[in-house]
């Protein structure tokens, strides 16, 4: 069963890497139009997964990536909108030389072919991934979790419905319905058919993917951000943007979990940063300088550092320099997303440099680590290796070169 979805994967793939431009763009413009006119009901299809989940006991992080509102809905098509309106990422001349010997040559940007997504919670990643394979010209098998199982269903279903209205084949959108784990298995050894695997959610499935896959996976990473507060950082500023890069939605992957201060700000900036996070009912586990500071703070253990929370809790520790925080967050970094908040430029230029992660910020929020903000449309993820993609995975990151040779009789 499993098999003949990936050979009706691979066909379809085929036939859209002849397909134009347009032929995509409008197909994708469909996919948009039809969830906003099913969103009344997409969203009895997501209460049904919502009522179970809360049923099951699963957390209140888990509930919110599950959760699809209106907004939410409109925000998935305005993504797939957004996705249409960008340049052709096919048939691009990356490079291009002509060889003494009068071969010309061009490296052309072409599709991967089919990729699978196995995936967690949220179900508008359905929407997403479909979008992002589909521009750039390529078949995706998804394979969301349990907990989203009528959502992603009902998404499915207009999506191939759309790909069909427009003249394409809806095999090049298919979603697993497998509330075991065969399903996942049959991607992860799908060499014949699958050209890339692409993991999305927590840390397990990350890493029992990496061990059990045969085919080339692409890691997208846990998130164990830091913010460090320099000793020339402005203390509003470092409030306003820890507090936003943990409370704006604490339960994502760029979502700050560890704050380094430098011992010299520490007086001034960690107060007024733990009072704006504890007014928002954040937790702080912190050495014991954050907690001769904060009185408020727990103490924290080794297992708070290299931790990813998904919650409202952060972790906390006072520095003597900026190279500690730097060895701090190369130590326990997940290499996603990193940031330093300083008026020193100097500080910033090592900071940037020396921090060995995905994306490096400078007196901004990590919560920009996303497709959408990078103006990418949408992303599958943030990649934190270092082949073949790192950071946002978006549409260029979706699609492979080949080497077209043009010649006039030449022989070696």
């Amino acid at each position: 069963m499993w098999n003949e979805m990936g050979a009706r994967a691979r066909e379809a793939a085929r036939q859209l890497a002849q397909t134009s431009d347009q032929e995509r763009i409008q197909a994708i413009c469909l996919m948009a139009d039809r969830l906003e006119c099913n969103s009344a009901s997409l969203m009895v299809a997501n209460s049904q997964d919502l009522q179970a989940a809360r049923q099951a006991g699963l957390d209140e992080a888990l509930i919110d990536r599950l959760h699809l509102s209106s907004t939410r809905i409109r925000a998935m098509a305005d993504g797939l909108r957004a996705l249409a309106g960008l340049p052709d990422p096919l048939n691009q001349v990356l490079e291009e030389v002509k060889r003494p010997n009068g071969l010309r040559i061009r490296k052309l940007s072409v599709p991967l072919g089919v990729i699978a997504l196995i995936y967690e919670s949220r179900p508008n990643v359905t929407a997403d991934a479909a979008g992002l394979c589909l521009r750039a010209g390529n078949a995706v098998i998804l394979r969301g979790g349990s907990e989203a199982r009528h959502s992603n269903l009902f998404i499915a279903a207009v999506l191939r419905a759309a790909l069909a209205e427009a003249g394409l084949m809806e095999d090049a959108v298919q979603l697993m319905d497998d509330p075991g784990r065969d399903g996942a298995r049959a991607l992860m050894g799908m060499h014949e058919h699958v050209d890339l695997l692409i993991p999305r959610g927590g840390k397990g499935l990350i890493d029992q993917v990496v061990r059990q896959a045969t085919v080339p996976v692409l890691r997208t990473g846990e998130g164990i951000c830091h913010i460090y507060v320099d000793r020339q950082a402005d203390p509003g500023m470092a409030a306003d943007i820890i507090h936003n890069a943990k409370v704006s939605r604490c339960a994502v992957c760029n979502a700050v979990e560890c704050m380094l201060i430098h011992r010299d700000a520490a007086n001034t900036a960690l107060p007024l940063i733990a009072a704006k996070l504890l007014d928002s009912s954040v937790t702080i586990r912190g050495d014991a300088a954050t907690q001769a500071l904060v009185p408020q703070a727990q103490a924290a253990d080794e297992g708070d550092w290299g931790r990813e929370y998904l919650s409202l809790t952060i972790a906390s520790r006072v520095v003597d320099s900026l190279e500690e925080a730097i060895a701090h967050i190369n130590r326990y970094g997940s290499g996603h997303s990193e940031a330093i908040i300083t008026n020193d430029q100097a500080a910033a230029r090592r900071f940037l440099s020396q921090v060995d992660a995905a994306v490096v910020y400078h007196n901004a929020s990590t919560r920009f680590t996303d497709g959408g903000e990078f103006g990418f449309g949408a992303e599958m993820g943030i990649s934190t290796q270092k082949l073949h993609a790192r950071g946002p995975v978006g549409l260029r990151e979706l699609t492979s070169y080949k080497y077209v040779i043009e010649g006039e009789g030449q022989t070696r």
